[in-house]
């Protein structure tokens, strides 16, 4: 499967890059992160809150294979329609502490968008554990969902 997902780690950064570009109007990308029915569809997740504003927070739920439910949550620090959002995201019951996520949807032509985040982990060592695991196969699934959910 080719990654269309682009994830980039710089060696001895706490940062990831990732990039990725749509065929969807930037408005259609941007409601794919804030319209609850829509987020879940594409990211496999049952939304249980999602305040888009600043000082919001939101709180999903997945359920794996087994029936074991796993809890993401975070608040959201900055938001521009159809422009970025900045939030917290941190995985319950996790090795891993909350990170800072910076999302900015870039407008390329009336009918293809782009997707930039800027995720800062709290160590190089954290952000290296997150790099070894499949994270950007199951974004690039992920966002291929997103971008079949409009294309249906």
């Amino acid at each position: 499967m080719e990654l269309k997902t682009r994830v980039y780690a710089e060696t001895g950064k706490q940062e990831l890059l990732i990039t990725r570009e749509f065929d969807l109007p930037v408005e259609l990308l941007f409601k794919a992160y804030v319209a609850p029915d829509i987020v879940e569809q594409w990211m496999g997740t049952k939304v249980l809150k999602l305040e888009n504003k600043k000082h919001g927070s939101w709180n999903f739920e997945t359920t794996d294979s087994k029936g074991n439910k796993h809890g993401f949550h975070g608040v959201i620090h900055e938001f521009s329609s159809n422009q970025k959002i900045t939030r917290t995201f941190e995985m319950e019951n996790s090795p891993f502490p909350a990170q800072l996520e910076f999302l900015e949807f870039d407008k390329l032509t009336a009918n293809t968008s782009q997707l930039r985040m800027h995720i800062v982990y709290r160590s190089v060592a954290l952000r290296d554990q997150m790099v070894q695991l499949p994270f950007a196969k199951g974004l690039t699934m992920a966002h291929n969902r997103l971008q079949a959910y409009f294309s249906r």
